[in-house]
């Protein structure tokens, strides 16, 4: 290859008008463009962003449409790798049928504040669960001969001042914590790329941290694929090549084409060596080749695709679901003749989506409401899925009325004559903002309050994008967390509601009582007056967010650490029936441990179970350290008993040592739990740890 060739590998366009400016005509109108190389038959790069299912811009592709998948949070509620594998299988079909082939997925960021205005797009707070679903959807999405990546590497934790925030923590504990989900994402999907951060990390910006990029990357997880900024992420040429930075991507957002003419003129007056730019060059050739990239394509999508996709949609959206409170089993909807009121949230038009790059046109189109913001950062949509007309059909024997719930007073009169009130609740969440509190927005828990004093038997169905307070708990009969649940939510709600399906979600996110309860109860830089429009704003001057606070401590292991009781606990969860736990052994030894155990569902109907195993570890610092070391998925008849079993990944028992700069873990004994969830065990079992260094 010449050294124009190469270079033209390493920056691509946005593939949408910028400033007036539109792409090069053949690009796809997705996220971006790099253009082929004929000579070389070498293809060209179309990249969309497609965490949820494909974006898909209607003013740069009308009409189009696709499977818009449950929130990242309703995937990581499932504790289902292979349904996540699934879902991220049907992404790269759907992608590939298009023409794209690099997706722009695998969100892999710790979920550290539950205010973050990107939380509904990733999987969790804990670095395994974060990981081993994360690694599962790129899997599936690059089983279709399309490149994924995983982002944004690192510490990309919240909205609030993105550009300018810098993330302060220690070495030990962001390799405990953030580096070790992407670590086990990147083992477990093997994606063709990386996508750096906007932010800075200990003072350097993320797409330009040698750190993060050549020695933890590149060096100690001997990662083959290569580097991408995000779109307007760049800030230099030579420091960010040098860096690790392989390819600047959406050239038009950043200040200058840093890897176009002032690249070129680096190597040719030497401050830049030529083995650097084949490096770069070869890294993104190696990931195309590997992953079937310009093979012969599929071919356009079949309708019974579509059908299979949408089914897949549903299926995600019910087991995401978590059940929260079923206060005299309110649940599920015993099916007859009795009077129902449904109230607000938009229940009889469609269910709430989170907007941003993520945001999908699907199949059925979008749902446009005049809820504020009507404009920037607006407009607030719905999928077109209807719990209403779904829960008719559903249960055809009752009455079913809607009150839009507008006036609080008006739907407590309409809840007083109802046999059940079922009150929808929304929060809508964007890329850019983050939430204000953890408070239901316009209102709604004032009307939530309302119907409840009408009718004792109100269910709360809340779609969210992350968790919310609920000040009129005691007072409800159920509560359901259905999260954004996507192009089947309607369905999909209405087969929960009725018991068609039953509830096995577990809460990936703990659920604060209140923002004192977290580690930082003020958002660092976050903006005043969200609906006014960024280009109207001062840019803020660089600001530190402290995430040495909890350190590794991540959401649950933070509450365990201080001691204090949330509103609900990471991996909490109700269902339809009842299970227990039995024989727990250990088998194995030295570094490398299993756990076998029973569960037995006594209940009446079938269900979902998601034991999880804990152990608490200490740290060096005098109080112990709880961390998730597996969990295991058991689907079960009325009656019937499951023999389950997890293999314990030997670093979630170690510490990261900075001097032999690897994982150790320290001799002694230590206590598994077997648990319902992390404040929640049932069984018991002692194990003495032998002092290792792991093998890289």
């Amino acid at each position: 290859m010449s050294l124009d060739e190469k270079l033209a590998l390493l920056h691509g366009f946005v593939a949408m008008p910028v400033g007036g400016v539109g792409p090069p005509p053949q690009a796809l109108g997705g996220a971006g463009y790099i253009p082929g190389n004929p000579r070389l038959h070498l293809p060209a790069l179309y990249e969309t962003d497609a965490g949820l299912g494909v974006a898909n811009p209607d003013d740069i592709r009308p009409h189009d449409q696709a499977t818009a998948l449950p929130s990242g949070l309703a995937l990581a509620s499932t504790f289902d790798a292979g349904l996540n594998r699934r879902a991220g299988a049907m992404v790269g079909r759907e992608a590939a049928s298009r023409g794209f082939n690099i997706v722009l997925g695998g969100g892999s960021d710790l979920i550290r504040d539950p205010r973050s205005g990107r939380s509904f797009e990733y999987v969790s707070e804990d670095p395994l669960l974060t990981g081993l679903l994360s690694g599962a959807q790129i899997a599936g999405v690059q089983s279709n001969d399309v490149i994924s990546t995983i982002k944004h590497f690192a510490l990309n934790d919240q909205e609030s001042g993105v550009f300018d925030m810098d993330a302060r923590i220690g070495e030990r504990a962001m390799r405990e914590s953030d580096l070790l989900a992407f670590e086990i994402a990147i083992e477990t999907g093997r994606p063709g790329a990386v996508m750096c951060a906007y932010n800075l990390v200990n003072g350097t910006p993320a797409c330009q941290d040698g750190f993060l990029l050549e020695r933890v990357l590149k060096h100690d997880w001997h990662y083959p694929g290569f580097v991408m900024s995000d779109w307007g992420a760049v800030h230099s040429t030579v420091p960010a090549v040098l860096a690790g930075l392989d390819q600047e991507s959406g050239e038009q957002y950043d200040k200058q084409i840093f890897f176009g003419a002032p690249l070129k003129r680096a190597v040719l007056d030497h401050r830049l060596p030529l083995w650097r730019i084949d490096e770069m060059a070869r890294r993104i050739l190696r990931s195309e080749i590997a992953l079937g990239v310009g093979d012969p394509p599929r071919g356009t999508e079949p309708a019974a695709g579509v059908r299979s996709d949408l089914a897949l949609a549903r299926m995600a959206a019910t087991q995401g679901a978590v059940l929260l409170r079923n206060r005299n089993e309110v649940l599920p909807i015993r099916p007859g003749a009795q009077r129902i009121v449904l109230i607000g949230g938009h229940a009889d038009g469609g269910v709430i989506t989170g907007g941003g790059s993520p945001q999908v046109t699907p199949v059925g189109g979008l749902l446009r409401t005049a809820d504020p913001p009507r404009n920037y950062p607006g407009p607030v949509f719905y999928d077109r899925s209807a719990p209403l007309p779904a829960l008719r059909a559903a249960d055809p024997g009752a009455t079913i009325s809607y009150d839009d719930g507008r006036d609080p007073a008006r739907a407590a009169l309409s809840a007083g004559v109802a046999d059940l009130a079922i009150v929808f609740a929304t929060q809508w969440s964007i890329e850019g903002l983050d939430q204000p509190s953890l408070s239901l927005p316009d209102r709604q828990d004032a009307l939530i309050e309302a119907v409840a004093r009408a009718n004792p038997r109100t269910i709360v169905v809340l779609e969210t994008a992350g968790p919310v307070s609920m000040p009129w708990l005691d007072r409800v009969g159920a509560v359901l967390e259905v999260w954004y649940p996507g192009n089947e939510g309607g369905p999909a709600i209405a087969d929960l509601l009725t018991g068609r399906v039953g509830p096995g979600g577990r809460l990936p996110v703990t659920f604060p009582r209140s923002l004192a309860q977290l580690p930082r109860p003020v958002i660092p830089g976050q903006r005043s007056h969200p609906t006014v429009p960024l280009t109207e704003i001062p840019k803020p001057a660089p600001f530190d967010v402290d995430y040495a606070i909890e350190g590794a401590d991540v959401g649950y292991r933070w509450f365990s650490r201080q001691k204090i009781a949330p509103l609900f606990p990471f991996g909490f969860g109700l269902s339809y029936t009842r299970f227990s736990l039995s024989n727990l052994r250990l088998t194995g030894s030295g570094t490398r441990r299993t756990v076998t155990f029973d569960v037995r569902n006594n209940g009446a109907r079938p269900g979902r179970d998601i034991p999880q195993l804990y152990a608490d570890l200490p740290d060096g610092s005098g109080h112990p350290a709880r961390r998730l070391l597996g969990w295991a998925n058991a689907l079960l008849a009325p009656g019937q008993t499951a023999h389950l079993r997890i293999d314990i990944d030997p670093r979630l028992l170690a510490r990261y040592d900075l001097t032999e700069h690897g994982w150790r873990i320290d001799a002694g004994p230590i206590t598994l739990l077997l648990a319902e969830n992390a404040t929640r065990p049932l069984l018991k079992a002692d194990m003495v740890l032998v002092g290792a260094t792991l093998p890289p």
